[in-house]
C-alpha cells in the first residue's frame, strides 16, 4: 500500500516533464524513458519464457515478495483459454521460472493482490467470476462465487475496512464492494453496491440467473464500463473505458471524484505517486501534489493498449504489458520491465 495519496481537493495540473525529467528513446524495443532508467522485455506471447510458452493477450498484473525475490502475475484475455501466469524473479532481476496458476477460464481482464498474498483474477465474459489464485503455484485456483456472477474487470482489497472493491464492464454496470464474513476468506459474505445518494446498498441475489447484479437495486450508481482498479492510502482509484476516466472513490469520507481522462489502468508506487496506462501508449505520474506528466511511451504499438502495471515489492521495477503487441494482435503481447531510480 502507498504510504501518501493524493490531495483531495483541486483539479490535477498537467506538467511538460515530471519528477525525472524529459524522456528519451532506449533500447531496441519502443522503450522511451526518463534518464537513469533502464527496460527490457521479460516475455512475449507464444513464445518460451523458462520453459513456459507465454499467454496471449496480457491483462492485468501484480507483483508478490518472495523471499529476497518476487512474483510477476498476469492474466490472459482470451475467450475459454484465458487464466493466468506467473514469472519468478530472482534476487538479481533474472527470470527463475515461469507456469500458470490458472487454466480455462473465460477473458481474464484485470484482477487484484490481495494483502494475504493471493491473486484475484476477475473473467469480463457474461456471468464472469472471481477465481482466488496462488501466485507461488503451489495451491489450485478457487472461484470465490459470493463475490457475484458478472462481468468482472478487476478487484482492489482496502485492509482498512476490509472490503474488497470490484469494477463491473457494462455501459451501465457498477461499483462493488465484497464484505467478507471473515477478513482473509472470500468463500462467504455480502456483495453492496455503490448508491447515487453515496451510501451502499446490498445486492439481494449476486449470482442470480434472470436478473443481473446491476440491475437489482434500483438506487445503483453507473458507469460506462468501469476498468482496472487500485486501492491506497484510503482511496480505491478506478478507471472507466467508455470515458476513459480515471476515478478516487475516498474510503474515508466516502466521496467521488473524477480525476483526468484518457486512462486505461492504475497502480501505486510505495512514494504515494500514481502510475496510469493512457490512450496513447504511455504511462504517467500523477505525485501527490496532484501534478500529472509522461514516465514513459512506447513507440511501434500503435493501439496496442497498456495493460497489467504493477511495481516489485520495493519499488525498484515496473512491469506492464502491451497487449496486442506491434502486430496489434492477441498474439503478439509484450510484457516489459522498468528498473530505475523510483523515488522513495
Amino acid at each position: 500500500m502507498s504510504r501518501k495519496t493524493l490531495l483531495r481537493t483541486g483539479p490535477l495540473r498537467r506538467e511538460a516533464a515530471g519528477p525525472y525529467g524529459p524522456l528519451a528513446p532506449y533500447g531496441g524495443d519502443g522503450l522511451v524513458l526518463p534518464a537513469g532508467f533502464t527496460g527490457r522485455v521479460v516475455a512475449r506471447s507464444g513464445r518460451k519464457v523458462a520453459g513456459l510458452t507465454w499467454h496471449a493477450a496480457p491483462d492485468g498484473g501484480a507483483c508478490f515478495p518472495d523471499g529476497a525475490g518476487w512474483i510477476y502475475v498476469s492474466n490472459s484475455e482470451l475467450p475459454l483459454l484465458g487464466g493466468a501466469s506467473a514469472l519468478r524473479f530472482a534476487p538479481d532481476g533474472t527470470i527463475a521460472d515461469a507456469y500458470r496458476i490458472l487454466s480455462g477460464t473465460d477473458l481474464n481482464c484485470a484482477g487484484g493482490a490481495t494483502p494475504w498474498h493471493t491473486w484475484l483474477s476477475c473473467e469480463l465474459g457474461h456471468r464472469g467470476r472471481v477465481f482466488e489464485c496462488d501466485p507461488y503455484g503451489a495451491r489450485a485456483a478457487r472461484p470465490r462465487l459470493a463475490m457475484g456472477r458478472f462481468r468482472h474487470e478487476a478487484a482492489a482489497c482496502d485492509p482498512d475496512r476490509q472490503v474488497v472493491y470490484l469494477t463491473e464492464g457494462e455501459p451501465d454496470g457498477c461499483f462493488y464492494r465484497f464484505v467478507p464474513g471473515d477478513w482473509g476468506d472470500l468463500t462467504e459474505g455480502r456483495l453492496e453496491v455503490l448508491c447515487v445518494s453515496g451510501g451502499w446498498r446490498p445486492v439481494p441475489s449476486p449470482a442470480a440467473l434472470l436478473k443481473a447484479a446491476r440491475h437489482q437495486v434500483e438506487d445503483a450508481r453507473r458507469f460506462d464500463g468501469a476498468e482496472g482498479c487500485h486501492y491506497a492510502g484510503g482511496v480505491c482509484y478506478f478507471t472507466t473505458k467508455g470515458d476513459h476516466g480515471l476515478w478516487a472513490y475516498d474510503a474515508q469520507t466516502s466521496t467521488l471524484e473524477r480525476l483526468c481522462g484518457g486512462v486505461r489502468a492504475v497502480t501505486a508506487a510505495p512514494s504515494g505517486d500514481l502510475y496510469v496506462t493512457r490512450d496513447t501508449m504511455g504511462v504517467d505520474v500523477i505525485t501527490p501534489d496532484r501534478a500529472i506528466a509522461p514516465f514513459l511511451r512506447l513507440e511501434g504499438h500503435a493501439g496496442a493498449e497498456l495493460a497489467g502495471p504493477a511495481f516489485s515489492p520495493d519499488g525498484s521495477r515496473l512491469y506492464f504489458s502491451s497487449r496486442r503487441g506491434p502486430a496489434g494482435e492477441p498474439g503478439d503481447g509484450h510484457t516489459f520491465e522498468v528498473t530505475g531510480p523510483f523515488r522513495p
